[in-house]
C-alpha cells in the first residue's frame, strides 16, 4: 500500500482530483468520512493510499488553516478580490464589506479594479481612484491593469499557496481568471493512475496550478453575513482602526462616544475615510440586530 500526501484541486461526481508530487491522482474518499460527518473539499491538504491494483483512496484530511465560501474552498492563503468600476458600479461600502469579511477570516487581500478602461478619462474613474489610494495607503494591494496583474501574479502567488478569486456577480472574475490561467476552461492534466470510474461533471470548484502555488476559479459570495461576527470585535477587522486603538485611552474602545479615541480624532482630520466610519457603523447594526439589511439579501 503506497501513501502520498498532495492537496485536493478538483472534485467530479464524488471523485477527488488531488495534486502529489508525482502528478494529479483521482481518488475516491473511504466511507469514514460520511461516519464522521466530514466531507473533503477543493483546498483540502489530504493523505491519500493506493493499493496494488492502482486504485486510490483519499484517507485522511490534514489540519485546516480555514473554509471560505460556497461552495467552499479550504486553506485560503490570500484573496484576489475583483471589484468593478461599473456594470456593476463601483461601490465603497461593497468593497468594505468584503475587506471586513476576509479580515475577521484572517485571509490578506489583492484588489483589482476591473472594466476601468470603460470608464477611461472621466471624473467618475478619478474620483475611484482616488478612493482605492485610501485602501493603498492602509496596506491594501491594488491594481487597475488586468495586463500588469497577469504579469505580477506568477509571482505573487507564492509556493503552495493558495488564492482564490472573490467579488459581485458580473464584475469579471472569469475573464480575468482567463487571462492568467489561459487552459483555465480546459480539462486539468493528466491522471497519474488508473482511474476510478465516474462520470464526469462540471466542476463547481477548481485549482488552477499558477506560479508555485495555485488559484482557485470564483466559489460563491452572493452574500456575506456578519451575524456570527461579535459586535465589540468588528472594530478589529478595520485594519486602520486597530492600529489606531493602541493610542485609544480606554483598552476595548468601540469608537463610538468614549472619551481620547485616536479613531474618532482621525476621522475629525480627514485622516480615516468617513465612508469607512460610516460602513463600520452599519455593520455594527447590522450585527446588533442579528440580520443582514433587506436590500443585500
Amino acid at each position: 500500500m503506497k501513501k502520498a500526501e498532495g492537496t485536493v484541486i478538483g472534485l467530479i461526481a464524488g471523485y477527488y482530483d488531488v495534486q502529489t508530487a508525482d502528478g494529479v491522482v483521482r481518488t475516491r474518499a473511504r466511507g469514514v468520512f460520511r461516519q464522521k460527518k466530514e466531507k473533503p473539499t477543493v483546498g483540502d491538504h489530504v493523505e491519500i493510499q493506493v493499493d496494488d491494483k492502482g486504485t486510490s483512496y483519499l484517507v485522511k484530511i490534514l489540519p485546516r488553516l480555514n473554509l471560505i465560501g460556497r461552495p467552499a474552498v479550504a486553506n485560503v492563503n490570500h484573496v484576489l478580490l475583483v471589484i468593478s468600476a461599473v456594470q456593476p458600479d463601483f461601490s465603497v461600502q461593497l468593497l468594505d464589506r468584503f475587506l471586513t469579511f476576509f479580515s475577521w477570516k484572517k485571509v490578506d487581500v489583492t484588489i483589482y479594479l476591473s472594466k476601468a478602461d470603460m470608464l477611461e478619462n472621466s471624473s467618475k474613474l478619478s474620483k475611484i481612484k482616488e478612493e482605492l489610494a485610501y485602501y493603498q495607503k492602509i496596506g491594501y494591494a491594488v491594481y487597475d491593469n488586468s495586463d500588469e496583474l497577469v504579469e505580477s501574479i506568477p509571482n505573487l502567488i507564492k509556493e503552495n499557496q493558495i488564492w482564490t478569486m472573490a467579488g459581485q456577480s458580473g464584475a469579471g472574475k472569469s475573464t480575468l481568471l482567463n487571462k492568467i490561467k489561459k487552459d483555465a476552461n480546459q480539462a486539468t492534466g493528466k491522471i497519474s493512475v488508473v482511474l476510478n470510474r465516474g462520470k464526469h461533471t462540471t466542476r463547481q470548484v477548481q485549482l488552477f496550478k499558477v506560479g508555485e502555488g495555485f488559484l482557485a476559479d470564483t466559489p460563491g459570495f452572493s452574500s456575506i453575513d456578519f451575524t456570527p461576527i461579535k459586535v465589540n470585535e468588528l472594530c478589529n477587522y478595520f485594519v486602520e482602526f486597530k492600529k489606531a486603538s493602541s493610542k485609544c485611552k480606554f483598552r476595548g474602545c468601540q469608537h463610538i462616544k468614549e472619551p481620547g479615541c485616536e479613531v474618532k480624532r482621525l476621522l475629525e482630520e480627514g485622516i480615516i475615510l468617513q465612508s469607512r466610519y460610516d460602513d463600520y457603523l452599519s455593520m455594527r447594526t447590522e450585527i446588533s440586530e442579528g440580520r443582514m439589511p433587506e436590500y443585500l439579501k
